[in-house]
């Protein structure tokens, strides 16, 4: 599997686990309700997630909850494009969370050093966009339908290998632009329609997703499918499980988790790095 994740200006070591943490600059979010939605207030919440942690910020202007409307370009480039102007002098990975051509241009022009895409780069544009640059990372995402549609009629049959085959397609079709392989991170996409058996299924075997050699990433962060199974019902309160799904996550191979909940993310990774040195210890003794 790929050592580093080869972006802008970074090689992400991916020897540890990586923590990505998420900034909302949206007055809708499902899980803080806008609590970041300004410039100042974003910036802020970057600041505190370094603090706390963070590897990589994931800076987003629109929602993507089951049900959200879509926002209109102009908007998410205002929102997006002041908090990116700044967060890149932060000295950490910036990624931005979108799937607008437009504005992957746009960031990736102030210095941005990852493209979040939850539609994969199938829009139509966004796959010139990100083949173009020398050198960004990319993250592409499974998605079933679109944020309007993907609960309202959700996969069906058995979604590991389906995820699996649409990714590789994906890759090959970037990879075939002459993007290199070490740029591109996959994302099963919890979530995104998904039943919730569904997205367990793709955290049990997730081992099946590794196949291509590229590295995963995980979102499992305050998902509607562990307040399903915890009876968890408000999204802001389903930390204790989101950083039990994020070290699952890791234990089977994802190499970069997307939270919000940085500081306990991190101190519950550091926990399972100990254990993991240890066996090896004792493994090596053998």
């Amino acid at each position: 599997m790929t050592a580093a994740w080869q972006t802008s200006r970074f090689a992400i070591d991916l020897a540890r686990p990586q923590v990505m943490g998420i900034v909302n600059v949206t007055p809708d979010s499902f899980s803080d309700g806008g609590a970041h939605a300004s410039t100042h207030a974003a910036l802020r919440h970057c600041e505190q997630l370094i603090e706390e942690g963070a590897d990589i910020l994931d800076i987003g202007g629109e929602s993507t909850r089951p049900g959200s409307p879509a926002v209109p370009l102009e908007e998410e480039l205002a929102r997006v494009v002041p908090v990116v102007r700044e967060a890149v002098k932060l000295r950490v990975p910036v990624s931005v969370d979108t799937y607008k051509p437009e504005v992957m241009r746009a960031v990736l022009e102030l210095g941005a050093d990852i493209i979040n895409d939850i539609w994969a780069l199938r829009q139509p544009g966004a796959m010139e966009v990100v083949s173009a640059h020398p050198a960004c990372g990319v993250c592409l995402m499974h998605m079933h339908r679109d944020p309007q549609t993907m609960q309202v009629a959700p996969m069906s049959g058995d979604v590991v290998p389906a995820v699996r085959e649409f990714l590789e397609l994906q890759v090959k079709a970037l990879t075939n632009r002459g993007v290199r392989p070490e740029r591109i991170v996959l994302d099963p996409g919890v979530g995104f329609g998904k039943t919730v058996e569904q997205n367990f299924a793709l955290l049990a075997r997730q081992a099946e997703l590794l196949g291509p050699g590229l590295p995963l990433l995980a979102g499992w962060s305050r998902k509607s499918s562990l307040g399903a199974v915890t009876g968890i019902e408000a999204a802001g309160e389903r930390m204790v499980p989101s950083v039990a799904a994020a070290v699952l996550a890791v234990d089977k191979g994802a190499a970069i988790v997307r939270v919000h909940d940085v500081r306990e993310t991190v101190a519950a990774l550091a926990v399972w790095q100990a254990m993991n040195r240890e066996q090896h210890r004792e493994e090596t003794r053998q």
